[in-house]
Protein backbone atom coordinates (compact mmCIF):
# COMPACT_ATOMS: atom_id res chain seq x y z
CA UNK A 1 0.00 0.00 0.00
CA UNK A 2 0.85 3.64 -1.21
CA UNK A 3 2.12 5.45 2.30
CA UNK A 4 -0.81 9.33 1.90
CA UNK A 5 1.43 12.11 -0.06
CA UNK A 6 -1.48 14.64 0.47
CA UNK A 7 -3.96 15.12 3.40
CA UNK A 8 -6.63 18.30 3.49
CA UNK A 9 -6.03 21.05 5.88
CA UNK A 10 -8.81 22.32 7.93
CA UNK A 11 -10.65 25.16 6.13
CA UNK A 12 -10.41 27.49 9.63
CA UNK A 13 -6.17 26.66 9.18
CA UNK A 14 -6.16 27.53 5.64
CA UNK A 15 -8.25 31.04 6.37
CA UNK A 16 -5.58 31.45 9.32
CA UNK A 17 -2.14 31.17 7.39
CA UNK A 18 -3.47 33.38 3.97
CA UNK A 19 -4.27 35.58 6.91
CA UNK A 20 -0.61 35.17 8.46
CA UNK A 21 1.08 35.65 4.74
CA UNK A 22 0.09 38.73 4.25
CA UNK A 23 -0.45 38.62 0.52
CA UNK A 24 -1.26 42.40 -0.99
CA UNK A 25 -2.14 43.37 -4.57
CA UNK A 26 0.00 42.52 -6.94
CA UNK A 27 2.40 40.02 -4.99
CA UNK A 28 3.19 36.85 -6.75
CA UNK A 29 2.73 33.26 -4.87
CA UNK A 30 4.73 30.01 -4.55
CA UNK A 31 2.23 27.53 -2.76
CA UNK A 32 4.18 24.30 -1.96
CA UNK A 33 1.58 21.09 -1.65
CA UNK A 34 -0.98 21.98 -4.04
CA UNK A 35 -3.23 19.17 -2.10
CA UNK A 36 -7.27 19.38 -2.98
CA UNK A 37 -6.65 22.76 -4.47
CA UNK A 38 -8.62 24.59 -2.04
CA UNK A 39 -5.93 27.26 -0.86
CA UNK A 40 -5.06 27.35 -4.43
CA UNK A 41 -8.39 28.95 -5.02
CA UNK A 42 -8.45 31.25 -2.22
CA UNK A 43 -5.17 32.59 -3.44
CA UNK A 44 -6.46 32.40 -7.25
CA UNK A 45 -10.00 34.42 -5.87
CA UNK A 46 -7.43 36.91 -3.50
CA UNK A 47 -4.84 37.77 -6.54
CA UNK A 48 -5.51 36.61 -9.82
CA UNK A 49 -4.68 32.94 -11.08
CA UNK A 50 -1.75 34.39 -13.22
CA UNK A 51 0.25 35.18 -9.85
CA UNK A 52 -0.05 31.94 -8.31
CA UNK A 53 2.10 29.08 -8.45
CA UNK A 54 1.80 25.88 -6.95
CA UNK A 55 3.89 22.43 -7.10
CA UNK A 56 2.58 19.33 -6.10
CA UNK A 57 5.13 16.15 -5.82
CA UNK A 58 2.17 13.41 -6.33
CA UNK A 59 1.05 13.45 -10.33
CA UNK A 60 -2.23 12.23 -9.52
CA UNK A 61 -3.04 14.74 -6.61
CA UNK A 62 -2.67 17.72 -8.69
CA UNK A 63 -4.24 16.23 -11.60
CA UNK A 64 -7.26 15.96 -9.41
CA UNK A 65 -6.67 19.44 -7.67
CA UNK A 66 -6.85 21.31 -11.89
CA UNK A 67 -10.12 20.07 -12.34
CA UNK A 68 -11.99 22.09 -9.39
CA UNK A 69 -9.65 24.98 -9.75
CA UNK A 70 -11.11 25.12 -13.86
CA UNK A 71 -14.17 24.93 -12.67
CA UNK A 72 -14.12 27.48 -10.89
CA UNK A 73 -12.37 29.26 -13.21
CA UNK A 74 -9.04 29.62 -11.99
CA UNK A 75 -6.43 28.29 -14.14
CA UNK A 76 -2.76 28.87 -11.99
CA UNK A 77 0.40 27.45 -12.94
CA UNK A 78 0.40 23.61 -11.35
CA UNK A 79 3.89 21.99 -11.41
CA UNK A 80 4.49 18.66 -10.50
CA UNK A 81 7.63 18.41 -8.92
CA UNK A 82 9.63 18.29 -5.59
CA UNK A 83 8.20 21.45 -3.58
CA UNK A 84 11.70 21.87 -1.23
CA UNK A 85 13.01 22.83 -4.75
CA UNK A 86 10.61 25.42 -4.87
CA UNK A 87 9.83 26.74 -8.83
CA UNK A 88 13.00 28.60 -10.20
CA UNK A 89 11.71 29.23 -13.46
CA UNK A 90 8.47 31.79 -11.92
CA UNK A 91 10.90 33.40 -9.46
CA UNK A 92 10.69 35.87 -7.36
CA UNK A 93 8.36 35.29 -5.39
CA UNK A 94 6.51 38.27 -3.00
CA UNK A 95 5.45 35.36 -1.00
CA UNK A 96 6.11 31.61 -0.33
CA UNK A 97 4.02 29.52 1.78
CA UNK A 98 3.93 25.77 2.26
CA UNK A 99 1.00 23.17 3.23
CA UNK A 100 3.87 20.35 4.56
CA UNK A 101 6.39 20.55 7.17
CA UNK A 102 10.07 20.48 6.99
CA UNK A 103 12.74 19.59 9.09
CA UNK A 104 14.52 22.71 8.27
CA UNK A 105 13.50 25.94 6.13
CA UNK A 106 14.73 25.11 2.67
CA UNK A 107 17.09 27.69 1.31
CA UNK A 108 15.73 27.37 -2.38
CA UNK A 109 12.54 28.99 -0.87
CA UNK A 110 14.51 31.89 0.45
CA UNK A 111 16.17 32.32 -2.59
CA UNK A 112 13.51 32.22 -4.56
CA UNK A 113 11.64 35.25 -2.29
CA UNK A 114 12.22 38.73 -2.71
CA UNK A 115 13.51 41.19 -0.27
CA UNK A 116 11.42 41.89 1.94
CA UNK A 117 8.75 38.80 1.12
CA UNK A 118 7.92 36.56 3.13
CA UNK A 119 8.19 32.93 3.84
CA UNK A 120 5.48 30.69 6.09
CA UNK A 121 5.94 27.03 6.82
CA UNK A 122 5.53 24.67 9.98
CA UNK A 123 9.01 23.77 10.60
CA UNK A 124 9.34 20.46 12.67
CA UNK A 125 10.90 17.45 13.79
CA UNK A 126 10.91 13.66 14.04
CA UNK A 127 9.07 13.56 17.69
CA UNK A 128 6.06 15.44 15.95
CA UNK A 129 6.01 18.43 18.11
CA UNK A 130 5.95 21.43 15.14
CA UNK A 131 5.10 24.77 14.56
CA UNK A 132 3.91 27.52 12.26
CA UNK A 133 6.67 30.21 11.44
CA UNK A 134 6.94 33.71 9.21
CA UNK A 135 9.95 34.64 8.02
CA UNK A 136 11.21 37.92 6.26
CA UNK A 137 13.42 38.10 3.14
CA UNK A 138 16.67 39.82 3.43
CA UNK A 139 18.80 41.21 0.94
CA UNK A 140 21.78 39.50 1.74
CA UNK A 141 19.94 36.15 1.23
CA UNK A 142 19.49 35.50 5.17
CA UNK A 143 15.59 35.50 6.54
CA UNK A 144 14.34 35.86 9.74
CA UNK A 145 11.41 35.68 11.61
CA UNK A 146 8.95 34.17 14.79
CA UNK A 147 7.24 30.74 15.63
CA UNK A 148 3.56 32.02 15.81
CA UNK A 149 1.42 29.78 18.37
CA UNK A 150 -0.86 27.47 17.95
CA UNK A 151 0.88 23.92 17.70
CA UNK A 152 0.24 24.23 13.89
CA UNK A 153 1.57 20.75 12.63
CA UNK A 154 1.36 19.51 8.78
CA UNK A 155 2.64 15.92 6.97
CA UNK A 156 6.65 16.19 6.46
CA UNK A 157 7.54 16.61 3.05
CA UNK A 158 8.14 13.27 2.30
CA UNK A 159 12.26 14.02 2.17
CA UNK A 160 12.37 14.96 5.89
CA UNK A 161 10.22 11.94 6.64
CA UNK A 162 11.98 9.62 9.00
CA UNK A 163 14.55 6.60 8.14
CA UNK A 164 12.55 3.05 8.87
CA UNK A 165 13.63 1.65 12.32
CA UNK A 166 14.77 -1.55 11.52
CA UNK A 167 16.23 -3.87 13.97
CA UNK A 168 16.87 -2.04 17.36
CA UNK A 169 19.93 -1.88 19.02
CA UNK A 170 20.88 -4.40 21.99
CA UNK A 171 18.90 -2.27 24.60
CA UNK A 172 20.31 -4.05 27.19
CA UNK A 173 23.42 -3.21 26.60
CA UNK A 174 24.97 0.68 27.80
CA UNK A 175 25.49 2.70 30.85
CA UNK A 176 22.30 2.67 32.75
CA UNK A 177 21.58 6.18 35.80
CA UNK A 178 18.63 7.94 37.26
CA UNK A 179 16.58 10.98 35.54
CA UNK A 180 14.70 13.36 36.94
CA UNK A 181 13.39 14.14 33.85
CA UNK A 182 10.60 11.32 32.25
CA UNK A 183 9.61 10.80 29.43
CA UNK A 184 6.34 12.45 29.48
CA UNK A 185 7.66 15.37 27.64
CA UNK A 186 7.61 13.28 24.62
CA UNK A 187 3.81 13.30 24.66
CA UNK A 188 2.96 15.86 26.76
CA UNK A 189 4.12 19.34 26.60
CA UNK A 190 4.13 20.10 22.86
CA UNK A 191 6.91 23.41 23.78
CA UNK A 192 9.31 21.37 25.97
CA UNK A 193 9.01 18.54 23.38
CA UNK A 194 9.89 20.76 20.39
CA UNK A 195 13.13 21.92 22.79
CA UNK A 196 14.01 18.05 23.52
CA UNK A 197 13.52 17.87 19.80
CA UNK A 198 15.84 20.39 18.95
CA UNK A 199 18.50 18.58 21.27
CA UNK A 200 17.91 15.38 19.61
CA UNK A 201 16.65 16.30 15.89
CA UNK A 202 17.56 12.64 14.30
CA UNK A 203 15.72 10.97 16.90
CA UNK A 204 12.47 9.03 16.87
CA UNK A 205 10.39 7.76 19.72
CA UNK A 206 8.54 4.45 20.32
CA UNK A 207 7.05 3.05 23.16
CA UNK A 208 7.22 -1.06 24.25
CA UNK A 209 5.82 -3.27 26.24
CA UNK A 210 8.22 -5.42 27.68
CA UNK A 211 7.85 -8.51 30.30
CA UNK A 212 4.97 -6.11 31.45
CA UNK A 213 6.93 -3.24 32.07
CA UNK A 214 6.22 0.19 29.69
CA UNK A 215 9.91 1.27 27.71
CA UNK A 216 9.93 4.82 26.26
CA UNK A 217 12.97 4.18 24.03
CA UNK A 218 14.43 7.34 21.97
CA UNK A 219 16.17 6.42 18.76
CA UNK A 220 18.75 8.08 16.01
CA UNK A 221 18.87 5.67 13.90
CA UNK A 222 21.61 7.36 11.09
CA UNK A 223 23.61 8.03 14.13
CA UNK A 224 22.98 4.29 15.92
CA UNK A 225 22.49 6.28 19.63
CA UNK A 226 19.57 5.48 21.66
CA UNK A 227 18.03 6.01 25.02
CA UNK A 228 15.82 3.67 26.62
CA UNK A 229 13.42 4.94 29.50
CA UNK A 230 11.99 2.70 32.44
CA UNK A 231 9.62 3.79 35.33
CA UNK A 232 11.32 2.66 38.66
CA UNK A 233 10.04 3.03 42.26
CA UNK A 234 8.06 5.49 41.60
CA UNK A 235 10.45 7.58 39.22
CA UNK A 236 12.77 6.66 36.20
CA UNK A 237 15.93 5.10 35.05
CA UNK A 238 17.80 6.15 31.63
CA UNK A 239 20.12 3.33 29.77
CA UNK A 240 21.77 4.95 26.92
CA UNK A 241 24.32 3.11 24.05
CA UNK A 242 25.58 4.30 20.63
CA UNK A 243 27.68 7.66 20.21
CA UNK A 244 26.82 10.00 21.97
CA UNK A 245 24.20 10.19 24.71
CA UNK A 246 21.17 11.48 23.51
CA UNK A 247 18.97 11.82 27.00
CA UNK A 248 22.16 13.71 28.16
CA UNK A 249 21.22 16.28 25.04
CA UNK A 250 17.64 16.10 26.33
CA UNK A 251 17.99 17.24 29.70
CA UNK A 252 20.43 19.85 29.38
CA UNK A 253 18.26 21.12 26.51
CA UNK A 254 14.95 21.13 28.44
CA UNK A 255 16.87 22.25 31.79
CA UNK A 256 18.20 25.54 30.06
CA UNK A 257 14.64 26.48 28.00
CA UNK A 258 13.16 26.17 32.12
CA UNK A 259 15.98 28.02 33.68
CA UNK A 260 15.11 30.45 30.87
CA UNK A 261 11.50 30.82 32.10
CA UNK A 262 10.45 28.26 29.81
CA UNK A 263 9.27 30.42 27.31
CA UNK A 264 5.92 29.41 24.66
CA UNK A 265 7.01 28.77 21.26
CA UNK A 266 5.09 31.86 20.10
CA UNK A 267 8.42 33.79 22.03
CA UNK A 268 10.87 31.75 19.74
CA UNK A 269 12.69 33.23 16.92
CA UNK A 270 13.69 31.65 13.75
CA UNK A 271 16.68 32.84 11.65
CA UNK A 272 18.24 30.99 7.95
CA UNK A 273 21.50 31.91 6.75
CA UNK A 274 23.80 30.50 3.94
CA UNK A 275 26.79 30.56 6.57
CA UNK A 276 24.93 29.08 9.27
CA UNK A 277 21.94 27.23 8.44
CA UNK A 278 18.91 27.40 10.35
CA UNK A 279 19.06 29.03 14.07
CA UNK A 280 16.04 28.70 16.46
CA UNK A 281 16.30 30.98 19.59
CA UNK A 282 13.69 31.55 22.57
CA UNK A 283 14.44 34.35 24.84
CA UNK A 284 18.38 34.10 26.55
CA UNK A 285 18.76 30.77 24.65
CA UNK A 286 19.83 29.84 20.82
CA UNK A 287 19.63 26.67 19.51
CA UNK A 288 21.42 25.97 15.73
CA UNK A 289 20.31 23.53 13.64
CA UNK A 290 20.29 22.67 9.76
Amino acid sequence: MRAPTSSSTMPSLVVRMLEELRVEDGHRVLEIGTGTGYSTALLCHRLGDGSVVSVEVDREVSGRAAAPLGACGYQPELVVGDGLAGHRDGAPYDRVIATCGVLTMPGSWIDQTKPGGIVLATVGGWLYASELARLTVHGDGTASGRFLGGQISFMLARPHLPPPLGLLPDLGSGEERLTTLGPNLLTGDWTARFVAQLAAPRAQHISMTIEGRTQQILIDVEAGAWAVLTEADGGWTVRQGGPGRLWNAVEDQVARWRTDGAPALDRFEITVTPDEGQIIRWPGGRWSRG
